[in-house]
């Protein structure tokens, strides 16, 4: 008798799993079973659809050479069978039947499983806020949505977006492409909340208002008002003119079905799995965004929905539901945005994750060009890295930037996936040409600062710590070490000017009894003046991580 195979949900993880599963075990009967008239489509790809980027909503669902992946594909091409239009209502774990009603009729069926794949994925959080029924408050999830906010994305009328990850930065320069008056409305104090921290966040901050975009943080949306169409957002006292809000505060799990049968719920309220992607019932697996994972450096469990795992885990569990092994460790937490012209991502812990995870941690700010800085077109990108301070195990890294990060970001991550130690990252044989990156490319250059600091020859201060002892009037001396060509370009208010080359002839200008931050444009010249310093005597000398560069603080310059 054949495997009964059978996968519901049709995109990412499931359409994989039920491709796998077939090419493992193609005796198999494998029956792929999706509520909606869509699937196997790039979700992450919607935001670049509204914006005319991507021209076509079919290519969205194709492969690379342009064939749709509809039911026929798979049909033919897969050899799996494909129910569109259908929910699950129930699963009958005793007798290994799935219960099924055809979304367009009442029409109730059953079908039987020798082994049942669960790739129900997330659905977009809905604030329980007053009127968010209203037309014209949308997502930004299911292909269906593509349409409807292009079609309601009208040049010269106003559109908020509710939530600053991600998604919403991604759609609000979708918007923004398209003529609308855009804002971004964020209830945390930062965009990407858990994705950056918060200096570098305020990098992407500048960019969006750079580009017209309006941004509101630590702002949260009580509600909205309008007849049958929204016509304004409430902030508190706050009233906003909106014609068209996008709702984009996060996802969460789709769990319902299988808690509803039994299966073991995570602490993270997704379906909690083994490293096979196995739930508690030994014929279940679970894949995608509807399950949590293990993060390969806390060891916790975590729910980080993204379609490059969804991808990976529909894999694995295809191939242990045909009878294979697989397994799949976890993750780092990974991703990236392009939004404007700059492009930001992470991996790994952030500093805040680290701290709260209980890390004696350092950190490095290292701004540079993203290829040598006499090539054309090079770009300035940032880079803070994060390490174990008892060790070195690096722990993380961000990038923001104009310029290229992704290689960057995908170095480190595979770094920290093995555990690497800024020595071993700073020794690392990295590809080298101008066109393509300095010598000593700004990830190598970070792990040799991280190294400085970590051996105490180094003693750096963040920017958003520098900000804070000028907001609260600390006695210390802020010291410019750039040219005065530089100083007038761009400054920071308070900061007393003495360029490198003077500095040793004018150290009596410098109290010895004083805290002492240096800076300049990378801090490159920073940290040499805090040597200069230091062999004079001087006690309490830091310099500015990242420099100029690295302070977003654009309010602050004059």
């Amino acid at each position: 008798m054949k495997m009964r195979i059978v996968v519901i949900g049709a995109n990412a993880a499931g359409a994989k799993a039920a491709s796998k599963a077939k090419r493992i075990n193609p005796k198999a009967d494998v029956t792929l079973i999706d509520r909606g008239s869509f699937i196997s489509y790039g979700a992450c790809g919607i935001p670049y659809y509204v914006s005319d980027t991507v021209s076509d909503i079919k290519e969205l669902m194709s492969t690379p050479v342009g064939v749709v992946r509809d039911a026929g594909f798979f049909k033919k091409v897969k050899g799996v069978n494909v129910k569109t239009n259908t929910e699950v209502t129930r699963i009958d774990r005793e007798a290994k039947v799935v219960h099924l009603l055809e979304t367009n009729t009442t029409e109730k069926t059953f079908l039987e499983y020798d082994r049942l794949i669960l790739a129900t994925g997330s659905s977009p959080f809905i604030p329980k806020i007053s009127n968010v029924n209203l037309q014209n408050i949308l997502t930004v999830k299911y292909i269906e949505d593509a349409e409807l906010l292009k079609n309601c994305a009208i040049s010269g009328d106003t559109a908020c977006i509710v939530g600053g990850g991600l998604i919403g930065l991604e759609t609000a320069e979708a918007l923004q492409q398209r003529g609308m008056k855009v804002t971004v409305i964020e209830m945390q104090e930062q965009l990407l909340p858990g994705v950056l921290d918060q200096e570098m966040a305020f990098l992407v901050e500048k960019q969006l208002r750079l580009q017209g975009v309006s941004v509101m943080t630590g702002c949260r949306v009580t509600g909205f008002t309008g007849m049958k169409t929204v016509e304004k957002v409430i902030i508190g006292e706050r009233e906003l003119p909106a014609d068209l809000v996008v709702l984009a505060p996060g996802v969460t799990p789709n769990s319902g079905l299988a808690r509803a049968a039994g299966i073991d719920i995570g602490i993270t309220g997704a379906i909690a799995v083994d490293a096979r992607l196995c739930t508690n019932d030994p014929y279940i697996y679970a894949c995608g965004d509807c399950c949590e994972v293990t993060h390969l450096i806390t060891g916790k469990k975590v729910h980080i929905p993204l379609g490059s795992t969804a991808n990976k885990q529909g894999r694995v569990a295809g191939i242990n539901a045909a009878g294979g092994e697989a397994t799949f460790s976890g993750v780092i937490g990974t991703s990236i945005l392009r939004v404007f012209n700059i492009n930001a991502g992470r991996t790994g812990l952030t500093e805040t994750e680290a701290r709260a995870n209980g890390y004696d941690i350092e950190t490095v700010l290292s701004p540079a060009h993203d290829k040598a800085h006499f090539f054309p077109g090079a770009k300035p990108i940032v880079l803070k890295l994060i390490a174990e301070r008892a060790t070195g195990i690096l722990l993380g890294l961000q990038a923001v930037g104009e310029g290229v990060v992704d290689k960057r970001l995908d170095a480190a991550a595979t770094a920290i996936t093995f555990h690497a130690t800024a020595e071993q990252l700073s020794q690392i044989d990295l590809a080298y040409a101008p066109p393509y990156s300095a010598a000593m490319d700004n990830i190598i250059v970070a792990a040799d600062i991280m190294k400085n600091k970590l051996a105490g020859h180094g003693r750096g201060i963040s920017p958003h710590e520098v900000m804070r002892k000028l907001d609260e009037e600390d006695d210390f001396i802020l010291l410019d070490v750039r040219s005065s060509a530089e100083h007038a370009e761009i400054g920071i208010e308070g900061a007393k000017l003495i360029p490198l080359g003077m500095l040793r002839e004018r150290l009596n200008e410098l109290p010895q009894d004083k805290e002492i931050v240096t800076f300049c444009k990378i801090s490159l010249r920073g940290y040499e003046a805090q040597k200069i310093l230091d062999a004079a005597g001087f006690k309490n000398t830091k310099y500015m991580d990242g420099g100029i560069l690295a302070w977003p603080y654009a309010l602050r310059t004059k």
